[in-house]
C-alpha cells in the first residue's frame, strides 16, 4: 500500500482530478450514475483530507470527494455563514459551543450508523476502553457528544439517538523537539520558554488551541494552577497572555505556525528545534530522514478530536450519500490509513482488523517494532527494535491533562492573542 503526506496542494490538485472521474460501483448500472453522480462536497482541514483516502472510497462505493481545505477557524465560520456550501463537514469538537447555537449542524442519527455502539468510549463516556478515566479539563468530547433532538441547539446530559459528530481522529497533543539538537532531555511543558531556545522556539497560532499549550506551560512553570484551564476568566487570561508577551518581546519565540506545513518546515530545517505540533507533522518530519520525537512530558498532554458532521441543508439523497460515506470511513481501512499517520481512530475494532499485528502492536500497544515502520509516503519511518514515542494508546490517551476548547470568555481571549501576536 502506498501512502502519501498530507499536503494542500495535493489535496487540492487530487480533488480536482477526482470531480471528474466516473468511476462505479457495485453492480449500479451506468444510467444511475450518469443521472445522479455520487458526490460529496467535503469542508475541513487539510490534515484529514488525503487523495489516498479520496480513491480508495471512489474504488469501495463510487463516491466522489471533493475536498474544500480550510484552517480549523474557517471550518466553523462557514458552518455558521455558509451551510449549503458543503455536503460534510469534518469539524472538531472543541468548536461546537461556537456552531451549534446556530442551528446549521443537525444531529447524526445514530440507527443509521453501522458502528455506532463501538465508537470508542473516550467519546461516549471520558474512559479509556479498559475503564479508565482521563482528563476532561476543557471540551472534553462527552461534554458536547449527544443532542436532545435531531435538530435541537442543546447539549443533551446523557446518551439520545442524536450524535453531534461522527468520530474521524483524535490524538493527544505535546510538544514536538528536534534530539540531535537539542541533545539533552525534554520533560517538561516549561521549556517551551527555557532561554536556552531563544529564538528556536514556535507555538501554534490558533488562539483557542495556543492558549491551552500556553497554559500547560505556565502551570509547569509553577505561575499558576487554572480550576480549567478551557475556561478560563479574563484575570487568568490576562496573566496567561502577559507571560507569553514577555517571553515573544524577549525573543524567545521563531514563528508562530497555523498550517501543518508551516510546522513541518519549521522542524526539519532545524529553524526551530521545540514547538507546539501535531503527530503527523512529526511524521513528515521523519520521512524526511530527519531526527524528531513527539515528546512525552510529565504534565501529560493536550488532546483534541475530530468528527462528520451533517448541514441542515443536506437532505433525501445526498444525506444518505453522506451517511454511506461515513459507514465506509468507520468500517477500518480509512481507520488504518490515519492510524499509521499516528492519529487514533474513532472505531478501534475495524481499523485494528485492516492493519497488520505487527503495526498494530507498535502504533497502538507500545511494543517494539516487529518489522521497519514505513511513513505514510513509503518511506523508512522507524527501524524494527524501535518504540513509538509516549508508548501505547493506554499511556498516552490515559495521560490527558485537558482538551480544545472555546471558553466562555473566548471574544476576550481572541482580542489577547492578537495583541500578543502583534507585540
Amino acid at each position: 500500500m502506498t501512502k502519501k503526506p498530507i499536503d494542500r496542494r495535493t489535496v487540492l490538485k487530487g480533488a480536482g482530478m477526482l470531480m471528474g472521474s466516473t468511476a462505479l460501483s457495485g453492480l449500479a448500472a451506468p444510467a444511475v450514475h450518469a443521472q445522479e453522480p455520487k458526490v460529496l462536497r467535503y469542508l475541513g482541514t487539510a490534515v484529514n483530507q488525503s487523495t489516498d483516502i479520496a480513491k480508495k472510497v471512489k474504488e469501495d462505493t463510487g463516491i466522489t470527494i471533493e475536498y474544500i481545505p480550510v484552517t480549523t477557524d474557517e471550518v466553523a465560520k462557514r458552518i455558521v455563514t455558509q451551510p449549503n456550501s458543503f455536503d460534510l463537514v469534518d469539524e472538531e469538537y472543541f468548536s461546537l459551543k461556537k456552531v451549534i447555537p446556530s442551528g446549521n449542524l443537525v444531529g447524526m442519527d445514530a440507527k443509521r450508523i453501522k458502528n455506532a455502539d463501538k465508537i470508542t468510549p473516550i467519546f461516549t463516556k471520558g474512559e479509556l476502553p479498559g475503564g479508565k478515566k482521563i482528563g476532561d479539563q476543557g471540551t472534553a468530547p462527552k461534554k458536547v457528544f449527544y443532542l436532545e433532538g435531531a435538530t435541537s441547539k442543546k447539549f443533551a446530559t446523557s446518551p439520545t439517538q442524536w450524535i453531534t459528530l461522527i468520530p474521524t481522529v483524535y490524538n493527544a497533543d505535546t510538544l514536538g523537539i528536534r534530539p540531535d539538537l537539542i541533545k539533552r532531555p525534554i520533560e517538561s511543558w516549561k521549556e517551551l520558554l527555557n532561554p536556552e531556545f531563544k529564538g528556536k522556539a514556535s507555538i501554534l497560532n490558533i488562539p483557542s488551541i495556543g492558549i491551552m499549550d500556553a497554559a500547560m506551560v505556565v502551570e509547569s512553570m509553577g505561575k499558576h494552577t487554572y480550576k480549567d484551564k478551557g475556561n478560563m476568566t479574563k484575570p487568568e487570561i490576562d496573566m496567561t497572555m502577559a507571560l507569553m508577551t514577555e517571553a515573544k518581546k524577549a525573543g524567545q519565540f521563531r514563528a508562530f505556525w497555523k498550517d501543518f506545513n508551516e510546522s513541518v518546515n519549521l522542524m526539519a530545517s532545524g529553524e526551530v528545534v521545540i514547538q507546539s505540533m501535531w503527530s503527523p507533522a512529526v511524521t513528515a518530519v521523519r520521512s524526511k530522514g530527519i531526527a524528531c520525537t513527539y515528546q512525552p512530558l510529565k504534565e501529560g498532554y493536550r488532546a483534541w478530536a475530530a468528527g462528520f458532521g451533517l448541514p441542515r441543508t443536506t437532505v433525501g439523497k445526498k444525506a444518505d450519500l453522506a451517511y454511506e460515506f461515513i459507514n465506509w470511513f468507520l468500517d477500518g481501512w480509512a481507520g488504518a490509513f490515519l492510524n499509521r499517520q499516528g492519529y487514533y481512530s474513532g472505531v478501534l475494532e475495524t481499523a485494528k482488523s485492516k492493519m497488520e499485528p505487527y503495526e498494530w502492536a507498535f502504533w497502538m500497544e507500545g511494543k517494539p517494532a516487529e518489522k521497519d515502520i514505513m511513513s505514510p509516503s513509503g518511506t523508512l519511518l522507524e527501524k524494527a527494535g524501535t518504540v513509538r514515542d509516549g508508548g501505547s494508546y493506554e499511556s498516552r490517551m490515559g495521560s490527558v491533562a485537558c482538551w480544545n476548547s472555546v471558553m466562555d470568555e473566548n471574544d476576550y481571549l481572541v482580542k489577547k492573542w492578537n495583541e500578543f501576536i502583534a507585540a
